[in-house]
């Protein structure tokens, strides 16, 4: 049965609060960023590009979790852990669409020769906290 986002859940991701991302490299060391987030419906999304670390990574291993953080209240919190699916973003609707969220403005283009990707993240376990 699909996991769902409660009204908080989907709050946290709807604003501008930015994520951090887990994924695990070859040897098993986890590895992280920050990136900019779009919820679509139970599902979290985010733009990157084929040359980076953790789409390498979900590549080879889909396991990933991300932690996203209210910047108005830091103690407020979700993780959502759950599998990638990634699919080439060739007209960078992702990339324009979080960018317009975080930026007001659309990205820069890309350097020749880039190719994006849409990351989704797939929820199986979703868990909040709140001071």
């Amino acid at each position: 049965m699909p996991l769902t986002f409660d009204d908080s859940t989907r709050e946290l991701l709807d604003g501008t609060n930015f994520a951090t991302v887990a994924t695990l490299n070859p040897d098993g060391d986890p590895q992280t960023s920050v990136v900019w987030i779009l919820r679509e419906g139970d599902t979290v999304v985010f733009p990157s590009t084929t040359d980076r670390q953790k789409v390498r990574n979900l590549t080879r291993d889909a396991r990933i979790s991300l932690t996203v953080l209210d910047t108005m209240n830091p103690y407020r919190t979700v993780e959502i852990r759950g599998t990638a699916e990634l699919v080439e973003d060739r007209d960078r609707a992702v990339q324009r669409e979080v960018s317009n969220k975080y930026l007001g403005a659309d990205s820069p283009p890309d350097p020749q020769g880039t190719v994006r990707v849409i990351v989704r993240v797939i929820p199986h376990k979703v868990r909040g906290f709140s001071n």
